[in-house]
């Protein structure tokens, strides 16, 4: 009776049970489990909360394609032109000469790629170029 008032007083036992050593990384022998003398399974710890808000916040990755990837160019394009504002509350800026080198990207992207994409993604570029071709012209005649 003694030697059951000794066990219930020490509390639980914790045992490792990773599959692999935290030391070297390589593969544990496998070990029998023990009977009774486990009163409670290990608990896992909470993840910090830096981790969990990190965790949270990020927003799902999404595939990169070549159509999100002229998208993404286009839009750069449009907001060096002041089509739209940089950041929320912050006037748009204007920097044509940094619009142009986005458009000459753009323009290169299509002579480099010139046989190699789809029906979809040729034209995409096309109607993207025309677009900011154009509005470009009408910002540099304003500005003059």
């Amino acid at each position: 009776m003694a030697e059951e008032e000794q066990e219930s007083n020490r509390g639980f036992r914790v045992q490792d049970r990773r599959r692999f050593s935290p030391e070297t990384g390589e593969p544990r022998p496998t070990e029998e489990p023990e009977k009774a003398e486990t009163k409670a399974a290990p608990q896992q710890e909470p993840p910090p909360p830096s981790q969990e808000r990190t965790e949270q916040t990020s927003s799902p990755k999404v595939e990169i394609s070549f159509a999100s990837f002229i998208l993404g160019l286009s839009t750069q394009a449009l907001m060096y032109m002041g089509e739209m504002p940089p950041a929320p509350g912050q006037p748009p800026h204007t920097d044509l000469s940094a619009a142009q080198q986005m458009i000459d990207v753009l323009t290169m992207l299509q002579q480099k790629t010139k046989g190699n994409l789809d029906a979809g993604e040729t034209a995409m570029l096309e109607n993207a170029l025309f677009d900011l071709r154009m509005r470009y012209v009408d910002l540099a005649k304003k500005g003059r």
